[in-house]
């Protein structure tokens, strides 16, 4: 049953996570007005607006213009209710489940903002800095010195990476947001995971941008946001880091 309800609870946040996706790139308060059709601006009542479900009932379609809704809006709630049992099976009932459920959904929605606008909003990475390194205090497999170091070695390394590119190719090739998500994912997940997202979120978009470059008929010139391989790499290492470093050293 607590499975269940961690399920219905994750549903539940995504279909709030949906607002912020879609309201916080054009500076629209996330709170009012209340839902609505974005084609006919008709206000979606409760019964409409239950996650996932309401979306099957309706047909992906407006009750009153009959207008197709994105898909979009039931898959960010069924991913989001997956992380959400993910992670209160590996946590199960308690504070570390709550604090890190509220870093998937803030990653959730950095991600799909990221490959909307290409940006990482301040107002999610900027507060998740301070947020992460105060509940390092309240997490039981990371001390604050870890959260610390995980916000320097994060936010640094991605810095001199960018300064670097940007002294050599005399462009810019990576943007501030990176550097700020990595800080963010270092209060949270220490210095370990903060070089762990680093890595293989690099080798996730590698790998990813090629097949997109081919697939598109694109060169190395195509511009692929960051964001969501920080993090895919991160929600790795929240998930299965250590098996995975385990299995990497003893590969050496």
């Amino acid at each position: 049953m607590l499975f269940v309800i961690s399920f219905i609870f994750g549903a539940i946040v995504g279909s709030f996570l949906n607002v912020c996706i879609f309201r916080i790139p054009a500076g629209k308060s996330i709170a009012f007005p209340p839902s609505h059709c974005p084609k006919c601006q008709a206000p979606i009542m409760w019964y409409d607006n239950i996650p996932i479900i309401s979306y099957l009932v309706l047909i992906g379609k407006c009750r009153k213009c009959r207008e197709p809704i994105s898909a979009r809006y039931p898959m960010v709630e069924f991913i989001t209710a997956l992380l959400s049992l993910a992670a209160f099976i590996k946590l199960g009932p308690s504070l570390s489940y709550f604090i890190y459920f509220a870093f998937i959904a803030s990653l959730i929605v950095i991600t799909f903002i990221d490959l909307d606008h290409q940006i990482i909003p301040d107002i999610i990475s900027l507060p998740g800095i301070p947020i992460g390194f105060i509940a390092s205090f309240a997490l039981p497999d990371i001390t604050y010195k870890e959260s610390l170091i995980g916000i320097l070695a994060g936010g640094g390394i991605l810095f001199l990476v960018a300064a670097g590119y940007e002294f050599l190719a005399k462009k810019e090739g990576m943007g501030g947001g990176d550097i700020k998500l990595l800080a963010m994912v270092g209060a949270f997940l220490g210095w370990k995971g903060a070089l762990f997202t680093i890595f293989s979120g690099s080798l996730i978009g590698t790998v990813i941008g090629v097949a997109l470059m081919a697939a598109q008929g694109k060169d190395s010139k195509y511009a692929i946001p960051f964001g969501p391989f920080l993090s895919m790499g991160a929600l790795l290492y929240l998930f299965l880091g250590e098996p995975i470093i385990f299995w990497y050293l003893g590969m050496l």
